[in-house]
């Protein structure tokens, strides 16, 4: 009776044993698969195409540095990274790292970790074709409705900087996007780099204006004080700006918007 006790006691403990070993083992991968975070609905960033394959500078950006971890593309789990939940996901161990237009700032250093940056760019305007009275920044204080992403480093400059403008927040960009087209709101506002691959998607229907009016500095989130990761992916991205690779994702991605590829940031230092 005693061994039949303790064979019970033996499978229950294992039984117990093994979700915990299996959550144990998270952190965004599963030993041979990796787990990225990324926007799905960003054009010439990042873009879930309606194939299921992942194309923009951020997902090549993301592939390089998945590559050099020793991961090989077939073995990335892409998941979904909207501006407002990126903190929570890596904080809860749902992705490896993000690379999805994410704003190296302050108040997100003090939740994750940054790597890069890897690209430098600034907020800007995208209007309909046919709009001749917003020119830039001072013409948006007419109580101009103008349309941002819950969560984004732009929504909150516009809410601190510019109280005339009628704010509205959706949770992704295609949204604020779809609001232009149909007329809901004047103009859409984030970094210059995506509302390009906005109105590269659709030529003739939106314009840039007012060129930029603040420094975005793109960076790769991941675990806060996880160093070791930090600086192995700083070395994917200094590989990746010294081989050619990033010019060449910025040159494929980006080109057809019309932008140049600017210089390569600086990587920072852990």
């Amino acid at each position: 009776m005693k061994s039949i006790s303790k064979r019970v006691f033996g499978a229950i403990a294992l039984a117990v044993a093994l979700p915990l070993a299996a959550t144990a083992c998270g952190g965004g991968d599963s030993g041979d698969t990796i787990v990225i975070g990324t926007k799905f609905d960003q054009p010439g960033l990042g873009l879930k195409n309606p194939d299921g394959t992942m194309s923009g500078f951020d997902v090549d950006v993301a592939k390089f540095v998945a590559k050099e971890l020793g991961y090989s593309e077939d073995k990335i789990e892409w998941k979904e990274a909207p501006s407002a939940q990126r903190e929570t996901l890596i904080q809860n161990g749902q992705v490896k790292f993000i690379v999805a237009t994410y704003s190296i700032t302050d108040s997100r250093k003090e939740k994750v970790s940054f790597a890069g940056p890897y690209l430098i760019t600034g907020q800007s305007l995208l209007v309909r074709e046919d709009n001749t009275d917003i020119t830039g920044e001072a013409s948006l204080q007419n109580n101009k409705k103008l349309c941002s992403v819950s969560g984004s480093t732009p929504a909150q400059r516009i809410k601190d900087k510019y109280p005339g403008v009628q704010l509205q927040q959706y949770d992704t960009y295609s949204a604020c996007i779809e609001a232009l087209k149909n007329g809901a709101v004047d103009a859409v506002t984030t970094d210059e780099v995506i509302l390009a691959g906005y109105a590269a998607q659709t030529p003739g229907v939106f314009k840039l204006v007012g060129g930029t009016f603040s420094e975005e500095r793109y960076g790769i989130g991941l675990k806060k004080g996880d160093t070791e990761l930090q600086k192995k992916i700083n070395d994917a991205l200094e590989k990746m700006e010294s081989e050619g690779a990033w010019k060449k994702a910025w040159d494929e991605n980006l080109g057809p918007a019309g932008l140049p590829a600017p210089q390569p940031p600086k990587i920072d230092p852990v």
